[in-house]
This record gives structure tokens, C-alpha cells and sequence, in this order.
């Protein structure tokens, strides 16, 4: 059976929870209330799902050279000595030295020499080239173009918290995987006081962003508006709940089927109701908990963040101490990469094979940058195409010419 709203291929789908004869099995057989056991009691075995690993796998070389230009453009007068980035290649998880990225990725960075201090001997510097600052500029237009949704996201994650506060530092540390814009609390949060208010001073010890005003129209899930949409064109009411689909080849145990099943037939608890009265370890708790993270990838660029990210915000969104634990438990739902060494909760329906379905307009972004890049290494691949042209040219003009003189010297042993 198909559950209304949840998604099930035919050898994972669970019989209905409405089966009399069921019911009348778990009144009287306790062996059919495991589904009530403690969440931490049931495990799911972690497996591997190469497609989803290949999504993170393709945007590697992308991220490495945005670290580098952020790490760049973070310094005072966005120049920095080459040197000094060198010494940094450790935490940006550069694995060449800087000189060697750079010949790699032309076009992005110009080197230039100057002096660290005055009367110092000239040393080579880096700062952004004219493509990359063009780059910024076009950076800036998509921001302003879709400034109504980087405020709509700031928003919701902001009623998403228990106290509808939440530290600077945390979303400082997030800001790239939701797509906020580098200056948001410098250029965005005093635009839109009417929504936030900044106390503290960030930089200089603790500070926190609140939320002053509560939009009924952001209080919405992706869940809950896709089943709205979805009432609206069947014209029959749709029950808000989450997209349920395992990957081929993966399957549950019995019990953990059970627990699944009936866990998905609780209401939907939206992320922004108010859970105060629920008890943290409940099974209502947990779909609530599912809903949050549920959300937060919905609201990333990528629909997907690295755990140890969403872990900071562990305490805003009353997650459990265990909370990694859903992205295997829910695993029809989630995925839980270990791509790179990094832990990173993906959002599975976002995706269809190692490729995003619906794109976040913010992603432009992205994809100027990663234009920017290619040119670079196009120019790069056609410079090295070139060169080894000219070294073959030079080879064979050196055996013509050898084959001349050892012709030379045989002519003259003979006279």
C-alpha cells in the first residue's frame, strides 16, 4: 500500500496500520508494540549510495577554490602574502602549494610582489584578478535580485528556534550553505529591522540576531505548501508528510518497518509550531525534530550541510544529543554521506541521480563562479595543448638536424 503523501518502492511498502486483524495482533501480542521502544533502540545499518556521494564528489574542486578566494578576499585590502596563505594550506584542506593551485586555476588570482613591512625585501603577493572581481559585482546583482529570499530564509530559521534567537557566530559559520550573503548583518539585518534586531556587538564577545516580527506567510514548511499544491489541483484534501523512498537495494528490518510505519502515519508536526509541551523523547518529538532538519535542507543551497554544522545549532532546534542518528534511521528520507571524511546530511527528493531537481535561485552564484573557472581552465588545458605542440615541433626538428649531421659525418668518413 502507497501511503497518502509518502513515496515506497513495492518491496518496502508497509501493510496498513488500519488492519483490523493487525490491531487486534498488537492489543494482545506484545511482540507487536516494538514499534513503542525507546528511538535509540532501533538501528538502521549506514549504506553507501554512490549516486548521492557522486553530487558531493563533483562539486570538490569548486569548494577548494572558493575557500581560497574567501580566505583572500577576508584580508584587509583582499590582498594577502603567498607566503601566509601557504602556512594556511593545512585548515583550507589545500593538499599543493599555493604557487601550484594558482597555475592550476588562472584567471582567479594575480600575483603582484610588495613589501610586507617597510624597508622589507619585495614578496609575492595575491589579490583577486579583474575576472574575479567582475565576478563579485554580478555576485551582488543576483543577491539584490533575490534579497526577498535570503530575508524569507534568514526568517525561518530564526522562528525555527526555541527563543526565536539565535548567536551571530552560528550563523556566521552557516551563512554559505543557506546562501546568505557575506555582509548580511552589516547591509541586510539594519534594512530590515521591522524583522530583525542585532544585540551585541559582533566581533567584540557574544551577540545574537532576533526576530521581532513573526510572518505568518514564511510559518509555512516545504512540506506543508507542497500539500496545499497538491490539494489544490486534485481538489481532495492532502495530508502533509514526508516523501518516504529507499534507494535500490536497501531494506529494514521488520521491526524497524513497523516503527517507520506507524511513526509515519503521526500527524506532521511543522517546524515552526510551538513544541514546548512535547516530551524530548517522544516518538511526536522525533517527527518534529525530522521536520526541523527536514527543512533546514530544504532552505540550503544544496540541499545538503555538513552535520557538524546543523550540530551547532543542536540547542536552538531542541535536537536530541543523538540527533545524527535520523539521517540513517530516516533513511528513506535522508542520506548521510562520508564523502571526503565529512559527515553530510543530504536531502534525498532533492535529487535525482547525482543531480539537483529544482535549483535554489541563489545558485547562480555558483554557477558564475564555476564559469569563471572553466574558462581559466580551458585557457590552461590550450596553453599546455600549445606547448607540448612546440616541444614536439622542437624534437622533431632536433632529430631532422641530428639525422643531417650523423648524414654529414658519414659523408666525411668516407672521403
Amino acid at each position: 500500500m502507497i501511503i497518502p503523501g509518502i513515496l515506497f518502492k513495492s518491496q518496502t511498502s508497509f501493510p496498513s496500520i488500519f488492519n483490523l486483524k493487525h490491531n487486534f495482533k498488537s492489543f494482545l501480542n506484545p511482540k507487536f508494540t516494538l514499534q513503542f521502544n525507546p528511538i535509540s533502540s532501533l538501528k538502521v545499518v549506514w549504506r553507501k549510495d554512490w549516486t548521492l556521494d557522486k553530487a558531493i564528489e563533483n562539486d570538490k574542486r569548486y569548494k577548494l577554490c572558493a575557500r581560497v578566494v574567501k580566505e583572500v578576499l577576508n584580508e584587509p585590502g583582499q590582498a594577502i602574502p603567498l607566503r601566509y596563505l601557504d602556512k594556511s594550506r593545512e585548515r583550507l584542506r589545500l593538499n599543493v602549494r599555493v604557487k601550484t593551485f594558482i597555475n592550476n586555476n588562472p584567471g582567479l588570482l594575480d600575483t603582484y610582489y610588495d613589501r610586507i613591512r617597510p624597508k622589507s625585501d619585495l614578496v609575492p603577493f595575491l589579490r583577486p584578478s579583474n575576472r574575479l572581481r567582475n565576478f563579485l559585482e554580478e555576485e551582488k546583482r543576483i543577491y539584490d535580485e533575490n534579497e526577498d529570499l535570503v530575508v524569507s530564509k534568514l526568517c525561518k530559521l530564526l522562528m525555527m528556534s526555541r527563543y526565536k534567537v539565535i548567536s551571530v557566530d552560528k550563523l556566521v559559520h552557516a551563512k554559505r550553505e543557506f546562501g546568505l550573503p557575506n555582509d548580511f548583518l552589516v547591509n541586510l539585518v539594519p534594512k530590515y529591522s521591522n524583522y530583525f534586531r542585532l544585540t551585541g556587538s559582533p566581533g567584540e564577545g557574544q551577540s545574537f540576531l532576533e526576530l521581532v516580527e513573526w510572518n505568518p506567510e514564511f510559518a509555512k514548511s516545504v512540506i506543508e505548501q507542497r500539500a496545499e499544491e497538491e490539494s489544490h489541483l486534485t481538489g481532495i484534501r492532502v495530508r502533509p508528510n514526508f516523501n518516504y523512498k529507499l534507494p535500490p537495494g536497501f531494506s529494514l528490518r521488520k521491526e524497524m518497518r513497523e516503527w517507520v510505519r506507524d511513526w509515519l502515519e503521526l500527524d506532521y508536526i511543522s517546524p515552526y509550531e510551538d513544541v514546548s509541551h512535547l516530551d524530548q523523547a517522544s516518538r511526536e518529538m522525533e517527527k518534529r525534530m525530522v521536520a526541523v532538519l527536514h527543512e533546514l535542507l530544504s532552505l540550503s543551497l544544496l540541499k545538503r550541510v555538513p552535520v557538524p554544522i546543523l550540530g551547532k545549532f543542536t540547542n536552538d532546534y531542541r535536537f536530541s544529543n543523538a540527533f545524527s542518528s535520523a539521517f540513517t534511521r530516516h533513511s528513506g528520507i535522508f542520506y548521510m554521506s562520508l564523502k571526503g571524511g565529512i559527515k553530510t546530511a543530504v536531502l534525498r527528493e532533492a535529487y535525482k541521480g547525482d543531480e539537483l531537481i529544482d535549483k535554489d535561485p541563489l545558485l547562480g552564484i555558483k554557477d558564475k563562479f564555476v564559469e569563471l573557472l572553466e574558462e581559466g581552465w580551458r585557457e590552461r588545458a590550450e596553453m599546455l595543448r600549445v606547448r607540448r605542440e612546440q616541444v614536439k615541433k622542437d624534437m622533431e626538428m632536433m632529430a631532422a638536424k641530428n639525422g643531417e649531421l650523423s648524414e654529414q659525418s658519414c659523408e666525411e668518413a668516407e672521403l
